[in-house]
């Protein structure tokens, strides 16, 4: 008698390109209920909030602008989002986690510590201090 066990996991590929979001629906498997693409204009893929600095003068210093399916109805779907932080001097994101996602920061202006944990049982901690120009992966 043999006993044999196979365990497989994956993400589909997308049966389209995009899924612009119908504003009001519900979320619907992986993101929200589709609109018809024939129906999907310019405007489903654009967003032109970013240029100015948000005031980050609050209690942690920083002010995060987000970009996601709210302000771009066509990101549905697409298991991607983006958003402008600005910071007072000494300012803080605050200790956040990203479940099966992957954040990237490009530093446009100022310098910035930035780091990471492990979430294995080591809880190594990555961190290094960013200048303009500068790329750091949160993985």
């Amino acid at each position: 008698m043999a006993l044999v066990s196979l365990v497989s996991a994956f993400d589909l590929s997308p049966v389209q390109d995009f899924c612009v979001v119908i504003n009001n629906s519900a979320v619907f498997m992986n993101g929200k209920v589709c609109n018809d693409p024939k129906l999907a204009i310019v405007n489903d893929f654009f967003f032109s909030g970013l240029l100015t600095p948000q005031n980050a003068s609050n209690l942690v210093g920083s002010k995060v602008t987000p970009v996601n399916v709210i302000q771009i109805l066509g990101l549905n779907t697409l298991g991607i989002s983006l958003a402008r932080i600005n910071f007072s001097p000494y300012g803080l994101n605050a200790p956040h986690t990203h479940p099966r996602a992957t954040a990237v920061i490009v530093v446009l202006e100022g310098t910035l510590y930035v780091g990471f944990v492990t979430s294995n049982t080591d809880n190594r901690l990555f961190t290094k201090v960013l200048y303009p120009g500068d790329v750091f992966v949160f993985p």
